[in-house]
């Protein structure tokens, strides 16, 4: 497994990061703390959830409860105040068993939470950032130029946003912007919410970017499996590989 400084944050993390926003489509509490626990086995360290699927945040925290020291944890909320975003904090720590949480993101589609903003948002996170409730500051959002507002900012150290080998030829241009501004990117939706399902293409095409940690959401150990074994053995990048891509590319676009 290679670990790699998520961003300007002090934190290593797994290039091959587990999305834990699917765990509610596992079944059940011992399949998800089977897969999780194979993920933390095979060298995964770092858990992305968000208290807007408590069920999963929940199912995470079980799993991570006794190995909590050795993960790096990252949850988000929607919260609308600094007020809001207090109580969502606390719900989350308390889903999570733990004290605090390494990446606490901001999760929006075009509001933008500045230093002073009279919501009191990013004031309120700042706040949790120095009472050690959360340790470092992210956003989240899946519209692009909010996306590229909030990197020019930088007020926060990573963004989470949809990144496949399908997405807009632009999505790049993001991760460029953020390698200036060492600032971590994290790459939602990998398999694009499902549309893909060759594991090699969209693995290798992600693991070209060195500062990209995908999400990979596992619903199943054959999943999880396929993801461990092509981060051993990324794919070769080559004429043929590239051809593929492009393939998928010009079906889908």
């Amino acid at each position: 497994m290679e670990y790699v400084r998520l961003g300007k944050t002090n934190l290593l993390a797994s290039r091959t990061a587990f999305g834990a926003m699917s765990l509610k489509h596992t079944g059940d509490a011992e399949t998800a703390s089977t897969l999780i626990r194979k993920a933390y086995e095979a060298g995964i360290n770092f858990f992305d959830t968000s208290r807007s699927n408590g069920a999963s945040e929940k199912l995470l925290g079980d799993a991570l409860y006794e190995v909590r020291e050795n993960v790096i944890i990252a949850t988000k909320s929607k919260a609308s105040s600094g007020q809001e975003l207090l109580c969502d904090l606390d719900e989350s720590l308390d889903a999570l068993h733990c004290d605090a949480i390494d990446l606490y993101q901001y999760e929006t589609e075009n509001f933008i939470p500045t230093a002073d903003g009279k919501d009191g948002i990013y004031q309120t996170l700042l706040t949790m950032k120095a009472s050690g409730k959360i340790k470092h500051i992210g956003a989240v959002t899946e519209d692009f130029d909010t996306a590229s507002e909030i990197i020019k900012t930088e007020l926060y150290e990573t963004i989470q946003f949809p990144f496949s080998m399908i997405s807009p030829i632009d999505t790049a241009s993001l991760v460029g912007l953020c390698a200036e501004r060492d600032m971590g990117f994290i790459a939602m939706q990998p398999l694009c919410g499902g549309v893909l399902s060759n594991i090699p293409l969209a693995f290798g095409f992600l693991h070209q970017y060195e500062n990209v940690f995908p999400l990979w959401g596992a619903e199943t150990l054959e999943e999880l499996s396929q993801i461990l074994y092509f981060n051993d053995r990324p794919p070769v990048i080559d004429e043929a590989f590239q051809r593929d891509v492009e393939k998928l590319r010009t079906f889908f676009n």
